[in-house]
């Protein structure tokens, strides 16, 4: 009896060594390898360096918050914006606290100079992991007054950034038209320089 078992184990333990060998050893070090010839940058958190300084990561958003800079979507990952700790609210549409989340921003926004028609929905909604490095256009061009007025420059000069970054869907079909925040706050401190008192 013991050796019909040991007969009968010995092959699921072969094959679970060798496939645990190929499937968690051999085929991850081949894809990392590939994507470290092939992509790089992706493949090492699409970093943003300043020299050898990393400021940031074109894959996870950060909090601006002075008025010279474009503001993300809000965060509700950790205190805010942390990385280590992502994940959105999962409130449900109908609940108070959702209402009053969105109702407390849209009141910020209005009081950060954002006038006319509604707040664009991603300035007031947390995003599903909380580090959405993205805006669509519509909130970007919302923040356009708000940057000129605090930098001392021209709004179409702000508009014009906008509309150089922005980022159009995948092959005409796959996502929405938007622009990386953190990438767009860079040109505009290379470009608009906060000049203004």
């Amino acid at each position: 009896m013991f050796t019909e078992l040991r007969l009968a184990l010995r092959p699921a333990l072969v094959l679970l060594i060798l496939l645990a060998a190929i499937t968690g050893l051999a085929y991850p070090a081949l894809v990392t390898g590939i994507a470290q010839v092939a992509m790089p940058g992706p493949a090492n958190g699409s970093l943003v360096r300043d020299g050898d300084r990393i400021v940031g990561s074109e894959l996870i958003a950060q909090g601006f918050a002075a008025p010279r800079y474009f503001h993300p979507r809000a965060s509700a990952a950790g205190r805010g914006y942390d990385a280590s700790s992502s994940a959105g609210t999962n409130l449900a549409p109908g609940s108070k606290d959702l209402r009053d989340a969105i109702a407390g921003r849209v009141a910020e926004a209005r009081a950060q100079g954002m006038t006319g028609g509604p707040v664009p929905a991603d300035l007031v909604t947390t995003s599903a992991s909380g580090l959405d490095p993205d805006l669509s256009p519509e909130a970007a061009f919302s923040q356009v007054s708000r940057i000129a007025r605090a930098r001392g420059v021209s709004v179409a000069s702000v508009r014009a950034l906008i509309e150089r970054n922005a980022a159009s869907p995948l092959l005409g079909l796959i996502g929405e038209p938007h622009v990386n925040v953190l990438m767009l706050n860079r040109q505009l401190d290379r470009t608009a320089p906060n000049t203004h008192p």
